[in-house]
């Protein structure tokens, strides 16, 4: 049995539960909550398995893989259907381009420990960590939404028709958008397929409100 370490409001930990409920995998969840007692992912026994104190943390026997587009490509070795990745190098190229700018370049900013270095360690206030939180959202997912409106791959997903890589990024970023005020009214096209996304069974298996560690 796989374990996945995971919280429940953690978007990369989100994706990965997407991955796994799209694969039809089953897996233990274990719960590091990072709000707990200061964050349980700070904690020596957590940090033993995870020297980041991050989740997502897939264990499956021996194997030890951290970070969630790493974990997903994993499940795609391991189990490659349905698949998450198109056939061709192109094709997989741009689904992986589209995952990596929210995963690499937008959930960075948002993060739990960014935030918390803006308050705690340069004394922002809170209006000032909402505002740095609109900002950089809005500026990745305003280049998302022209690259995927602009795009003849796009379809009703991010790529193609059928739920990819891609998808498990956007949704868990849709969530975090509208938890932090972003107005969602800019993204029409990711609205469009965040909705083809929701209506099935394995995104609203791994949405937050689903979750057993939900506080």
């Amino acid at each position: 049995m796989i374990d996945v370490y995971t919280f429940w409001r953690s978007s990369a930990s989100y994706r990965v539960r997407i991955a796994l409920a799209l694969k039809g995998i089953d897996y233990q969840p274990r719960s590091i909550s990072l709000s707990r007692g200061g964050g349980e992912q700070h904690g020596a026994e957590y940090r033993a398995l995870n020297p980041q104190g991050r989740v997502p943390l897939l264990c499956d026997g021996d194997v030890r893989v951290s970070q969630s587009l790493a974990i997903i490509e994993y499940l795609e070795d391991t189990h490659p259907e349905p698949p998450l990745l198109p056939k061709s190098a192109a094709a997989r190229a741009r689904v992986r381009s589209l995952a990596q700018i929210i995963a690499c370049d937008i959930q960075p900013l948002q993060n739990l420990a960014t935030t918390q270095y803006l308050s705690k360690q340069l004394q922002c206030s809170d209006a000032q960590v909402a505002a740095w939180l609109v900002e950089w959202i809005t500026r990745g997912m305003s280049a998302l939404e022209t690259l995927a409106a602009d795009d003849q791959a796009t379809g009703r997903f991010l790529h193609g028709d059928m739920p990819t890589l891609a998808d498990c990024c956007l949704v868990p970023q849709c969530y975090s958008a509208r938890r932090f005020k972003v107005d969602m009214a800019q993204f029409p096209t990711l609205q469009r397929i965040e909705a083809h996304c929701v209506a099935l069974p394995a995104f609203l298996k791994a949405a937050p409100e689903q979750q057993f560690d939900r506080t």
